[in-house]
């Protein structure tokens, strides 16, 4: 390919999408760049080639007859490279790449993967259980699940679930939770990392301002769910991380006030990519799912 070597590939490109056009308005519109810009890669292109391929004229670029030989066979070419890159792009959609938190993945999402298989048998899931907020432009991550007030830069986002706090612990704890001032004589379990405080729920509660005894702190809030389940403490949880273990009995609610946060689950997606029928099944089993589990908490 030296004689290709020769030539830029943008001239080439340039001369193709003119010629097709018959115009730089359209060329430069196509491509993405200014007329001059076109015009410019054009008359390198010539120079190039050592051959004039366009007659200038007031109905806009006319071909030589060594235009007219070139033209077409240039945009055979790049049809059978649109091709190509369209084939390297092809993602197969039987497979859905996810990416969620670790706690998520562990304590609500988990454990229903049955359920997604039974009713979309011909879809694999890969999960990518990480903290980090991958670039969904550059990797193979189809779509994500995060917390947060969702204003995440180069994702396309769409609200999933407001997030509620509320207080859980062991069945045996809450039996000394009668009215919310309770709460300030039991011990707290606190998640270290988390993104609001137990002043979000005492406010909410009339309590603003009050102390929790802390007993233990967990840099990870689904150790400190286990610890709640476990009798150490009581944990301010939210619906996805607490809703299990409430449905299966180690957990209880010994109040019914929830307070929000601000935050909220969102689905993020590459904004370049359109959205597959194996993602739009997998968000709508998502939401089935999460109708289910507030359902099951007898939140409205």
């Amino acid at each position: 390919m030296k004689d290709l070597n020769s030539v830029h590939l943008n001239g080439l490109r340039a001369v193709e999408a003119a010629g097709r056009h018959g115009s730089l308005q359209a060329a430069a519109e196509e491509l993405g760049v200014t007329i001059g810009a076109v015009s410019q890669q054009v008359i390198k292109t010539e120079k190039q080639l050592g051959r004039v391929l366009f007659e200038r004229s007031p109905r806009g670029l006319v071909a030589t007859p060594y235009g007219e030989t070139l033209l077409p066979r240039l945009t055979a070419g790049f049809e059978v490279l649109d091709k190509a890159v369209a084939t390297a792009r092809k993602r197969d959609e039987t497979i859905l790449t996810i990416s969620v938190a670790p706690v998520f993945a562990a304590r609500w999402l988990v454990s229903r993967l049955d359920r997604f298989a039974a009713r979309h048998p011909d879809i694999r899931l890969r999960i990518d259980a990480t903290t980090s907020l991958v670039n969904l432009e550059a990797s193979d991550v189809d779509i994500g699940i995060r917390v947060g007030r969702g204003n995440w830069p180069g994702a396309r986002v769409e609200l999933l679930l407001e997030q509620q706090v509320f207080p859980v612990c062991s069945p045996a704890m809450a039996e000394k939770l009668r009215e919310p001032e309770d709460i300030v004589s039991v011990p707290a379990v606190i998640d270290a990392h988390s993104m609001f405080t137990w002043e979000t729920w005492l406010c909410e509660v009339g309590l603003a301002g009050s102390q929790m005894i802390v007993r233990h702190s967990f840099n990870d809030a689904s150790l400190c769910l286990d610890a709640a389940i476990a009798g150490q403490g009581v944990m301010l949880a939210w619906q996805t991380l607490a809703g299990t273990s409430i449905a299966d009995g180690r957990l209880v609610m010994p109040y019914q006030v929830r307070a929000k946060t601000g935050f909220a689950h969102y689905f993020v997606t590459p904004p370049s990519r359109r959205e597959t029928g194996t993602v739009l099944a997998f968000k709508q089993w998502v939401r089935d799912e999460i109708a289910e589990t507030m359902r099951d908490l007898g939140f409205s």
